[in-house]
């Protein structure tokens, strides 16, 4: 068949920009941007390095080809969610951004050397390391309880098998049967987590068994949004709900996990039929076996970080964010992960440019619900200063406790909630 005019002038066309883009695929990147972990703060560096530069070369080091969130996994805990409702992947930051993902985990860094060493032997040179490596679990903090334990007591504050680990047991559980939580003293992944969780699965309790009581046995005398969180048992789960305070013989200190037991700082012992034990945390293994988290004091295992750029204050082209970073008031949240994420990548994208930096403003916020259909909120923003992250004065704020037509903007808060989780993931993941 013979080619029309304008087909075979279109196919010249193209054919003569295929030697243009094959050179400008081949040139040389501008920087090597090594990022490891594939949560929060680590997809949204990958993606926003590629957004701000595409001439940066940026490898995202992850063993998983999906990550579970943890922000909506007490959703799946609550039962009013499945476990696939909270799987994201990597798929958009290969094909849509030319992030190379290398699906193994890190296992060494030389910050001398520029170098992270892999599991299957491979080293990556980087120009700038982005470390984000969530929390590990410090097991034997609380005695008897290790990564064994936790087949029978859940903690279920790395989401995936521990989530629907923690459903099944309060699904087998008769009516009548005690929930007990164990909760940590701060820092820990989350602060208003373990509270979401108490309310989930009140609201699941009060559903399929009402006759089950909750007992929160808190390592702390005050915890994030408690007004709001207590308000709503106080509306929602009259007398289903024991919250025990450190000051009140709270803090766990041991577990049996033989008798489903928990025994408190003054030897008080609590028995129960399904036990989430939430134990102290500290930056993931990477970060303390590399020799950047601090080896003493009031934040041991953190990692300390310039407030203004987030690098690591024990080496340099380092940058530690999210979970594991010393971020001072900045909670530690999806939502503060990524947005120290998008900052360190505006960062190293000026440095590579050649551009003084920006001074970085950094935001959280962050949903709770205590019913399906009741949502409470903050939100901050903060900033970094010669003494550490400040919270911005006017800035943000709590949901009101008494606003006009209560329910209304409840239900309200709710539904942004499932927004906010919706478009957060789009912007990471998408």
């Amino acid at each position: 068949m013979a080619m029309k005019r304008r087909t075979f002038v279109g196919a010249i066309a193209a054919a003569a920009i295929l030697p243009a883009v094959a050179v400008r695929a081949q040139a040389p990147a501008k920087a090597r941007v090594v990022v490891i972990g594939g949560g929060f703060g680590g997809t949204t560096a990958a993606k926003f390095l590629r957004l701000e530069d595409p001439g940066i070369a940026v490898t995202l080091v992850e063993p998983k080809a999906e990550f579970h969130t943890c922000p909506a996994s007490n959703y799946v805990i609550g039962g009013f969610r499945k476990l696939a409702d909270i799987v994201q992947d990597y798929s958009a930051l290969a094909g849509r951004h030319g992030v190379r993902h290398v699906r193994e985990a890190a296992v060494a860094i030389d910050p001398a050397s520029k170098t992270v060493r892999l599991s299957g032997g491979q080293t990556l040179a980087y120009d700038k390391l982005v470390l984000s490596p969530g929390v590990d679990m410090r097991w034997g903090d609380i005695e008897g309880y290790d990564e064994a334990a936790s087949a029978t007591m859940p903690h279920a504050w790395h989401a995936g098998p521990q989530t629907a680990l923690l459903r099944r047991q309060l699904e087998a559980m008769p009516d009548g049967g005690v929930v007990a939580l164990s909760i940590p003293g701060l820092p820990y992944r989350c602060p208003p987590g373990p509270y979401e969780r108490i309310s989930l699965i009140a609201h699941y309790l009060k559903m399929a068994k009402p006759r089950s009581k909750i007992l929160a046995l808190d390592g702390k005398d005050a915890f994030s949004k408690q007004a709001l969180f207590q308000d709503g048992w106080a509306e929602l789960y009259k007398d289903m709900i024991e919250w025990v305070p450190l000051g009140q013989d709270g803090k766990i200190v041991e577990v049996v996990p033989g008798e489903m037991t928990l025994v408190s700082e003054f030897g008080q012992r609590h028995k129960a039929a399904v036990a989430n034990v939430i134990p102290p945390q500290f930056a993931g293994n990477i970060a303390r076996e590399s020799g950047l988290a601090d080896k003493a004091g009031q934040f041991e295992g953190w990692c300390p970080i310039d407030p203004f750029t987030f690098e690591s204050t024990l080496a340099k082209d380092v940058y530690v964010i999210g979970d594991a970073a010393n971020g001072g008031v900045m909670p530690k949240s999806g939502f503060s992960a990524s947005s120290e994420a998008k900052a360190v990548a505006r960062h190293i994208a000026s440095l590579v440019a050649g551009r003084t930096p920006d001074l970085p403003v950094y935001i959280n916020t962050c949903y709770s619900l205590v019913a399906p259909d009741y949502g409470i909120s903050v939100a901050d923003v903060f900033r970094p200063t010669k003494d550490g992250i400040v919270a911005t004065p006017g800035a943000g704020g709590l949901s009101p406790r008494h606003p006009p037509d209560a329910a209304a903007f409840r239900h309200h808060e709710a539904e942004y909630a499932y927004g906010w989780y919706a478009s957060m993931s789009q912007d990471i993941w998408g």
